[in-house]
């Protein structure tokens, strides 16, 4: 196997192609007149980049005229004839070392059959006028925790700090991007490629949803909805070593001390998992798989110590809808190694870098990473992860879509990439499941209350 990318020389690669982030960046955060003028409503840059391969930022619904639910997201949306532009392979990256990560490079050097398909860049993420009106709020409003890693106040539903000047408000951002109230999930799958020599896949089928008290329309203080990111519950389907199973979670903004309850069929009875948070392995994916690795990142903030390295154009997934295609077949979507090529799509964007290490006194399976916060969304994009030696470990690409429903975009579907190992997770994707991920804008029914994700509801609805 090829050798792994060092954290020194991952940082000077960075470091090469970066903005970086200073004083400059604070005086901006101060100055909201700038959101919606020089910056989009979300802080972003509105200008395109210097040589034009990065575009200005467009106000504009992305859908066609006849989408609702149900309907392939992908046949209604406005770029959909856009062709493939250029392929990176293993054997031309080093043409595009400036516009790659550490990670992307491992993938295409050690992956069999890696390629990327590079689009033109469509920088069309939104944000409803009520989000971006307190967005601009938040530049006076909202403030982080004497910790430094927990949200005290804000205005939501809105991005916090839409020019951030620490690592944690970057990351705080990702978690408050506006995303409706709800995401619901009738039929998703979590899947983990075989180990070598093995052609045993591990494929779970669930159902799933998210509450976010945050995500209601108006204005609303923090402290009068409560600190919980989200609520959510799922329950498996399949396989029969896992079915029956469920679990019942709140992620609190200012506090590590998140409550899960887990439902295990054979015992008939609700537990709950203090420890079933950060560096945990989830149950039933062979170590493939923490608890904090969810999403992208999923989690309170307290054990890393969080900076801004700064900005760098990268390529990034962007308009991924292959990884959402419930009509499609899993076995024309999801290869032995990676998703096939037409499954994901990669455009040039500019994007936050946030670097993780681990805080003295505390501990984590993977001590440094490195996020890459999409500028016009707040979606964590790409992420890397490090272990103890300092080797690259694990690599995770974020599928970015705009959602119809919400006005916005979001990454839900994501692929992890164990490269010692050779395996990969693929999750929350709706591949093969024959019916679409949904997001909710208003409150709707039992789920969307705070009441369901308890340990009491969750035994109730759990007997089998």
């Amino acid at each position: 196997m090829a050798k792994q990318t060092p954290y020194g020389v991952m940082r000077r690669l960075i470091l090469g192609g970066l903005w970086l982030a200073g004083a400059s960046g604070a005086a901006m955060a101060a100055d909201a007149s700038q959101l919606g003028t020089t910056l989009t409503p979300l802080g972003a840059e509105m200008a395109g980049s210097k040589d034009g391969r990065i575009p200005a930022w467009k106000n504009e619904v992305q859908s066609t005229d006849g989408w609702t639910w149900g309907k392939p997201r992908k046949e209604f949306w406005k770029y959909k004839n856009d062709a493939s532009q250029y392929t990176i392979n293993a054997a031309n990256m080093a043409q595009h070392a400036d516009v790659l990560t550490p990670g992307q490079m491992a993938l295409l050097k050690q992956n069999p059959g890696f390629q990327m398909e590079v689009y033109p860049t469509r920088r069309s993420c939104g944000v409803p006028d009520f989000v971006a009106d307190n967005t601009r709020k938040n530049v006076a409003t909202a403030k982080m925790g004497a910790d430094g890693w927990s949200l005290k106040t804000a205005v939501v539903p809105g991005i916090p700090f839409p020019l951030p000047t620490t690592g944690a408000q970057a990351m705080m951002n990702m978690k408050l991007r506006y995303r409706g109230v709800g995401v619901e999930y009738q039929n998703g799958y979590t899947m983990v490629s075989p180990r070598r020599g093995s052609e045993d896949w591990i494929t779970a089928g669930y159902e799933q949803n998210y509450f976010f008290p945050t995500g209601k329309k108006g204005s609303f203080n923090l402290s009068d909805v409560g600190n919980v990111e989200y609520f959510t519950y799922f329950t498996y389907k399949s396989p029969a070593a896992l079915a029956g199973q469920a679990l019942a979670a709140n992620i609190l903004f200012d506090s590590a001390s998140n409550e899960t309850f887990y439902y295990f069929p054979g015992q008939r009875r609700v537990r709950r998992l203090p420890a079933y948070a950060y560096d945990a392995p989830q149950i039933g994916f062979e170590n493939q798989y923490l608890l904090d690795e969810t999403a992208m990142f999923t989690g309170t903030l307290d054990r890393f110590d969080w900076k801004i390295i700064g900005k760098k154009e990268v390529l990034v997934p962007y308009n991924t809808f292959g990884a959402y295609d419930f009509k499609a077949k899993i076995a024309d979507v999801v290869g032995r190694n990676a998703l096939v090529a037409s499954a994901r799509r990669y455009e040039l964007h500019r994007v936050w870098v946030v670097e993780a290490t681990v805080k003295q006194g505390a501990r984590h399976v993977s001590p440094k990473r490195t996020y890459y916060l999409d500028e016009d969304s707040w979606n964590a994009v790409l992420a890397e992860d490090y272990d103890v030696q300092g080797a690259l470990w694990k690599v995770r690409e974020g599928y970015l879509v705009p959602v119809y429903e919400t006005g916005t975009c979001d990454v839900l579907a994501f692929s992890q990439y164990n490269l010692p190992e050779g395996r990969y997770v693929f999750d929350f994707t709706t591949v093969g499941a024959g019916v679409d991920v949904k997001w909710l804008t208003e409150s709707r029914g039992e789920r969307t209350k705070a009441s369901f994700y308890t340990s009491e509801n969750l035994r109730a609805i759990s007997d089998r």
